[in-house]
């Protein structure tokens, strides 16, 4: 996920159109374009998808443009500042801000709770059976992290295994050529490994880790500063959306709204969605507290910063509060159970 060239900070201007009818008539100011959001094929950012069938926005009386990249095109779209806010790890949210554009994250959509995956070929069973293989991944992105967080938590040595520098949505295909013993991926890319290779297995997901990997929306600071009470619109929208989700009784729906924006049936939308842990507001809550460690959004997020340094996706560690304003969340959960 790393942005290979960044375009200069946009600055968006808001045009306000005014005139007098007679003596005192006024118009009011024209509207404030759409908040310009970029979202991509991850389930804790299909699910915005919910709030725009049931047409949600309308009903809190937000405009939004909803605008759907592959994952790295959105970032771009973004540094390009052709976006309002994007869908990011809290990671990768640090590479676009110290290579092309910075942004607030005022929202904690999910984490990975088992897509992201090591798949090893047959005879592979553990983690320490990696010990002396190469292993197929992106090197320098997420997959790389999870790689190295299985092998710390086995007691490995980073040079324990032989990474082989593979596109995440290659890597099924570099698995079943024998290339590799093992790749690291999310999905799809990590479940179509397990189709293409028989026997083969996940050894260690994002599961056995969570909090390694947030899903954040990221705001520009500008829009945030200027808009405010219209992020706080969207961020209640959102969560209706969970509550509408982590209703049992609507997960037949919640499929069919998914996966019908990636063109796959429901039954192959489920175990997406089943390794995505969508957080509540309740839950969310101790996650924005500071504290170290994968409880702690800054403590994940100072995990990916040495991670980003070391690999030199940029130069010198980031200050990540400057990353994150839990603020707006804290407010709409509040107004929500004041309702």
């Amino acid at each position: 996920m790393m942005i290979q060239s960044m375009i200069r900070t946009w600055k968006k201007c808001l045009t306000i159109s005014a005139f007098l009818a007679g003596a005192a008539l006024f118009t009011a100011p024209a509207s404030a374009e759409p908040l310009k959001i970029g979202y991509s094929d991850w389930p804790g950012w299909v699910a915005w998808e919910v709030g725009i069938k049931k047409e949600w926005f309308a009903e809190e009386g937000v405009e939004v443009s909803f605008e759907w990249y592959d994952y790295v095109a959105s970032m771009d779209a973004y540094a390009a500042g052709q976006l309002d806010a994007v869908g990011m790890t809290n990671g990768d949210a640090l590479v676009v801000g110290a290579t092309g554009k910075p942004s607030v994250g005022i929202l904690i959509n999910d984490y990975s709770n088992g897509n992201d995956m090591l798949v090893a070929k047959p005879g592979i069973e553990t983690v320490k059976d990696l010990a002396g293989t190469k292993v197929g991944l992106e090197e320098g992105f997420v997959p790389h992290l999870l790689l190295l967080k299985a092998m710390e938590m086995n007691g490995m040595e980073e040079d324990s295994v032989t990474t082989v520098n593979t596109p995440t949505n290659e890597t099924p295909q570099v698995l079943a050529s024998g290339a590799v013993d093992a790749v690291s991926a999310w999905q799809p890319s990590s479940g179509e490994a397990l189709k293409l290779v028989p026997g083969s297995k996940p050894i260690f997901t994002s599961a056995d880790a969570p909090g390694i990997i947030y899903d954040i929306m990221f705001v520009d600071p500008e829009s945030l500063e200027k808009r405010r009470d219209e992020w706080k619109k969207v961020l209640k929208v959102w969560y209706r959306i969970v509550e509408f989700i982590k209703d049992e009784e609507n997960l037949d729906e919640t499929l069919e709204i998914l996966s019908s924006r990636v063109s796959v049936s429901p039954d192959e939308y489920e175990p997406f969605l089943a390794g995505t842990y969508i957080l509540t507001g309740e839950e969310v809550t101790p996650i924005w507290e500071k504290g170290e460690g994968l409880d702690s959004v800054y403590g994940s997020t100072k995990i990916s910063d040495d991670f980003n340094v070391t690999f030199e996706a940029y130069e010198k560690a980031l200050d990540i509060d400057k990353y994150f304003d839990p603020s707006l969340t804290l407010e709409v959960l509040e107004e929500m159970d004041a309702e």
